[in-house]
């Protein structure tokens, strides 16, 4: 079985980055992009206005197929196979996907997250008739209809002003009595007249059977609940890092995220480097992720500089 210099694991700005960065330097790497989730998280956001570089915006499929166009410009081998299992231990590493098995020198994780999940009865039913987390993906299918977003973040005020377009209302639910967003989105959707802020309220129940009916609410202020009929949620309150199948293999805090021996990219493991979203529980940025995966290249490109002697 062939040993590669390097394998990464995830494709977002990070792993992109970090690819674009190990073949040019000439390891060869090897790019899991997965199966389905190719991309990552930006496969599913539509303009972005803050990469630099880019003045008019470009959406974020778009930017992340010219990252792909790079790291392949300079002979990575990307692979649409999803990652299974992993041995991180040892001299040899090893990444089991759903159709091969790769032994690297070193692994270069760029696993990024997840949505988060309100963990209500009836969310796990009701996904896929009414309930989502994605508005790129969902929203023209809600169109004139009564839409609710939950949450009060950057990702949250975007999925709100993406869905005025289709939406007669779009309802934000926060808990607090502020938005956390960026005060340019802030500012942008609070301006919005198709926009109704539900302030310090959270989700007690998603009502329905066949499809979402309504949401009942209650007050974090008085404790008194409201029914509020919508025919769409979208859940934005957050993501969870990808780290659920190499727990026990390497250090994580007490969130999930894989801990770094920082200014380096380093886990606990030699020979592992982490970056990107399942490292940065703070920032969460594309351009935050991007460095951090020129970061694990040079990183991993020196550890092998030093197995070599």
């Amino acid at each position: 079985m062939t040993i590669h210099d390097v394998v990464i694991v995830g494709s977002g700005p990070a792993g992109w980055t970090a690819a674009i960065y190990t073949a040019r330097a000439g390891l060869k790497p090897v790019v899991i992009a997965g199966a389905v989730s190719a991309g990552g998280a930006l496969m599913q956001t539509t303009e972005v206005e803050n990469f630099p570089g880019w003045p008019e915006g470009i959406l974020g499929p778009d930017l992340m197929e010219k990252l792909q166009e790079q790291a392949e410009r300079f002979g990575a081998d990307v692979r649409y196979e999803d990652a299974e299992s992993m041995t991180l231990e040892g001299e040899v590493k090893e990444v089991v996907t759903d159709e091969e098995t790769y032994q690297a020198k070193t692994v270069i994780l760029a696993l990024g997250s997840e949505y988060k999940k309100l963990g209500l009865p009836g969310e796990e039913e009701l996904s896929g008739k009414g309930v989502s987390y994605c508005a790129t993906c969902d929203g023209f299918f809600f169109r004139n209809q009564e839409i609710a977003v939950v949450g009060g973040g950057d990702s949250a005020v975007t999925e709100a002003q993406f869905l005025s377009r289709f939406g007669t209302t779009v309802h934000v639910i926060h808990r607090r009595d502020e938005l956390r967003a960026s005060q340019i989105m802030a500012d942008r959707l609070l301006a919005n007249d198709k926009v109704k802020m539900h302030w310090n309220s959270v989700v007690e129940s998603i009502n329905g059977s066949a499809k979402l009916d309504s949401l009942t609410l209650r007050d974090t202020v008085t404790g008194e609940t409201r029914e509020l009929p919508v025919t769409g949620l979208f859940v934005a309150i957050g993501h969870e890092p990808r780290t659920e199948f190499i727990k026990g293999q390497i250090a994580l805090d007490d969130k999930g995220y894989i801990t770094v021996a920082e200014p380096s990219t380093a886990t606990s493991v030699p020979g592992v480097f982490a970056c990107g979203d399942v490292v940065d529980s703070h920032y969460q940025q594309a351009i935050t992720a991007a460095g951090m995966g020129c970061k694990a290249a040079l990183d991993a490109e020196a550890y092998l500089e030093a197995l070599a002697g």
